[in-house]
Order: C-alpha cells, then structure tokens, then sequence
C-alpha cells in the first residue's frame, strides 16, 4: 500500500512537472490558506544523524515557503527492536549499579564467583565504561533505521528506505510546487477561486 501511494505521488509529480511554475502561475500559501495549506511531515533516523539535515531543510524549505506547516520526528525501528533496545538500555544500568556496589550476583544461587565477575568488581570504573559503551554502540545498532522519509499531507512524496538516498532541495521543491499547482488547479476548478 505504501509503495502504491509513494506510486501515485510520482506520478502526479510527472504529470503536473510539465505545467509553468514561474511567474504569475506561482500560488503563495497565504492565498490557499495557512490552515488548509500543505503540511510536510519527516519521519528521520536521529541515530544516524539526521536530525542535523531535517533542521538544514526547515531552513531551506522556511525561506522559500514561509507560510509551510513542517514538523519532524524520530522514526522509530521495528516493534522488537525498539524493545530490545530499552530492554538493552535498563539492564546495562541496572548492572552497573550491581558492579558498583561490589554485589556478588551468584552467591544467593549458591554458584561460585566466576573469575570475569571479580574482575569487574575489583576494576569498576573500567568495567562500568567498558559496558556503558558496549551497550551504547549495539543500542544504537538496534535503533538506527536509516529512515528519512517525507510526507506531503499524509502522502509519502520520499522514502530514503527505498530510494536509498536523501532527496536533493531542488527535487524537494518540485515536489511541493507540483502539489501547489495540483492543489491551485483543484480548488479553482471545484469554483472556490478568488
């Protein structure tokens, strides 16, 4: 379904590339309304380090549509891995708490302290680094999506996942004046045009 609508949207974005952008054809957001005008959703992968290139387009995209909704969030991974995750995260705490406090965890069991378990209690601050960036590193592993997907009012216009790359800005404002146009044709053709 997914692939059908980001279908759709591109070929609604080929058919309208052909019509005149420039000059009077241009439709401000102001005239369409701020409320009824388009709003862009990212969905981003902040572990990979997109947080940074949604911010540079908000700039961009602010600038040459000042009147444009745009919001942006974390894309968050698949169900299990977001659990593994936190699973991941509450547990390296709660180890370094225990190595910490200097607890031996197998003597309630009645099991023999291994060897590595007195290693991490006598070097603790080493230990504790050791795990807190072990644990960081495959987290982070298990949250990173790769993920910079665009949405034009609730349409998928990009997807990074399948494209495999982050759209360019020029490309970016292809896609929204197309939607301008599309939306510009539609409400003068429905006779609301003022």
């Amino acid at each position: 379904m997914y692939a059908f609508k980001l279908g759709l949207s591109y070929l609604m974005l080929i058919c309208v590339l052909g019509a005149n952008t420039a000059g009077e054809d241009d439709i401000p957001l102001s005239r369409i309304g701020a409320n009824a005008g388009p709003t862009l959703k990212f969905f981003y992968c902040y572990s990979c380090g997109y947080r940074k290139v949604f911010d540079d387009y908000v700039g961009i995209l602010q600038q040459k549509y000042p009147g444009l909704k745009i919001d942006g969030e974390n894309f968050n991974p698949a169900g299990y891995k977001l659990f593994m995750a936190k699973f991941l995260g509450v547990s390296k705490i709660l180890v370094i708490v225990i190595i910490l406090c200097g607890i031996n965890i197998f003597a309630p069991f009645g099991l023999h302290q291994p060897s590595w378990w007195q290693w991490c209690t006598e070097n603790r601050l080493y230990a504790c680094m050791m795990l807190f960036f072990l644990c960081n590193a495959i987290e982070g592993q298990l949250i990173a999506s790769g993920a910079f997907e665009i949405l034009l009012n609730d349409v998928p216009v990009w997807s990074k996942l399948e494209t495999g790359r982050i759209p360019q800005p020029p490309e970016l404002f292809q896609i929204i004046d197309s939607h301008m146009q599309f939306r510009k044709s539609h409400v003068e053709h429905d006779g609301f045009s003022t």
